[in-house]
């Protein structure tokens, strides 16, 4: 319940699932009783050791969403006509029953850059025809940069919106190492971290458009 302004957040980690990274974070959120999205690419997901950990992420009671199988290019600047077919469709043939009932999908950017390199109109029709959920973000503190100050662009992230829907990366840079102390001091702030994804971030929601996308299409 959201009330006298109480300031959420939502936490969800692309690119991974990592097997040195991935088991800490989830330990991490456990230990909390907190818990995320996971948007994972494709080419990642395919060995036996990947499956399992993805199984342990929804056995746990976390969300799975698509991050395209290459993570190679935007979508809006990919000039192949098959590419959502092979970048999103791919990916959701390899998630099978771990991404339902909903199919989320997260598209890569420009380092976190909500722009009109994010989608084409083909992948908009995709999205739409498949029924899929496109997620975006409000905060990307660039933690594949800065292993440790991501936190404090993160902090000031969450001071700054009602509801944040953080981006973070479960890949061996280091920076999940301080996410304890991250989440400690959010919690230690009184900011609700919630499971929901803030309808805001969520212009597409099972296929049907519900706010302007306009601006992320090439």
């Amino acid at each position: 319940m959201d009330h006298h302004g109480t300031k959420k957040l939502t936490l969800s980690f692309d690119n991974g699932p990592h097997r040195e990274v991935t088991p800490w974070v989830l330990d991490t959120l456990a230990a909390r009783g907190l818990n995320a999205t996971f948007f994972v690419c494709g080419k990642d997901i395919a060995d036996a050791e990947q499956q399992q950990l993805l199984r342990r992420i929804k056995d746990e009671g976390h969300r799975i969403g698509n991050h395209t199988f290459h993570h190679a290019r935007a979508l809006g600047v990919d000039p192949d006509p098959e590419a959502p077919a092979r970048e999103i469709g791919v990916t959701q043939t390899l998630l099978a029953d771990l991404a339902e009932p909903e199919r989320w999908f997260r598209p890569c950017g420009d380092g976190g850059i909500l722009s009109a390199r994010l989608l084409s109109k083909r992948a908009v029709d995709y999205l739409i025809e498949g029924r899929y959920s496109l997620v975006l973000w409000n905060s990307v503190p660039r933690d594949w940069e800065d292993p440790t100050g991501w936190v404090n662009r993160a902090l000031s992230d969450v001071e700054a919106h009602r509801w944040t829907l953080l981006v973070l990366h479960d890949v061996p840079t280091g920076a999940m190492k301080v996410l304890p102390d991250f989440l400690d001091q959010v919690i230690a702030h009184g900011v609700e971290v919630v499971h929901e994804l803030p309808p805001a971030c969520v212009p597409i929601f099972s296929g049907e458009r519900v706010a302007s996308i306009d601006y992320l299409v090439t």
